[in-house]
């Protein structure tokens, strides 16, 4: 009787092991998937707060979330193949700033630098010092969000210009048969700011000062990226989904992050 009764004891325990440490399969998986996910996105945001912290981002004014942003976007295009592969320029506007601010940010992301630091003007119709409305319709002479191909040269109505393509369907898709473009106005000025408190307006176009025009159109001419930020709850873009940038990114053998292959 006693000898049975140990029996079933151990029988028991043995099943209770068992059990204790027994896991399904596909909670295994999604244990280290889990875990793979939060890696990649931890390097990527690491990859961003680099060069962020060494192009003293913070200290010119830009937001991070804002620059976080901009990068998903580059590297969802080039990993699509839409700009150069030795395209390291970026630009960024963020109309969540005053006119009154120096709100365009050129960036060399090779070498983790400002190229440029300067007042933009947004459209009539967005808004007076402040933007706060978007269209991509012709003659609501407001500007549009979204992420840009800055492209070719031309002569017109305000001297020499680059063409932009809207690349965020139905935001700002229709910018070349707009007239969206990057041209200089004298009414993006610090005189202008002294005189009426804000920047003069353009007709939707991200207007520069003359003095820094032809600046502006060489360093980004020919392809590169411009992102247009702001406050408008109706944009969206697949261009800022981090999937595809989060897993393009590696940790190199200093503790940083870096692209692994474009």
């Amino acid at each position: 009787m006693r000898k049975h009764f140990w029996w079933i004891i151990g029988a028991l325990l043995l099943f209770s092991i068992s059990v204790i440490s027994w896991k399904p399969t596909s909670a295994i998986k999604t244990s280290k998937n889990i875990v793979k996910a939060f890696g990649a996105k931890e390097y990527f945001a690491q990859y961003v707060s680099n060069i962020y912290t060494a192009a003293n981002l913070q200290q010119s004014g830009m937001d991070a979330a804002v620059f976080q942003k901009a990068i998903t976007g580059y590297l969802n295009l080039k990993l699509e193949k839409k700009i150069a592969a030795n395209s390291n320029i970026i630009t960024v506007v963020d109309f969540n700033k005053s006119s009154r601010e120096k709100r365009m940010w050129i960036i060399d992301l090779f070498n983790k630098s400002v190229l440029l630091n300067t007042w933009v003007a947004h459209g009539q119709g967005s808004g007076d010092d402040m933007a706060s409305r978007f269209s991509n319709n012709n003659e609501s002479h407001q500007s549009s969000l979204g992420f840009y191909l800055a492209s070719e040269v031309y002569f017109g109505k305000h001297g020499r210009s680059l063409k932009l393509d809207g690349l965020d369907a139905g935001i700002n898709s229709a910018a070349r048969a707009r007239g969206i473009v990057v041209h200089a106005a004298d009414y993006v000025s610090q005189n202008t700011i002294n005189q009426i408190g804000r920047l003069g307006r353009s007709f939707g176009c991200p207007a520069v000062s003359p003095e820094v025009s032809d600046k502006v159109i060489n360093t980004i001419k020919g392809g590169s990226m411009l992102f247009i930020n702001g406050s408008d709850t109706h944009y969206t873009s697949k261009l800022l989904d981090e999937t595809l940038p989060a897993n393009s990114i590696t940790p190199v053998t200093n503790g940083t992050a870096a692209i692994a292959s474009l």
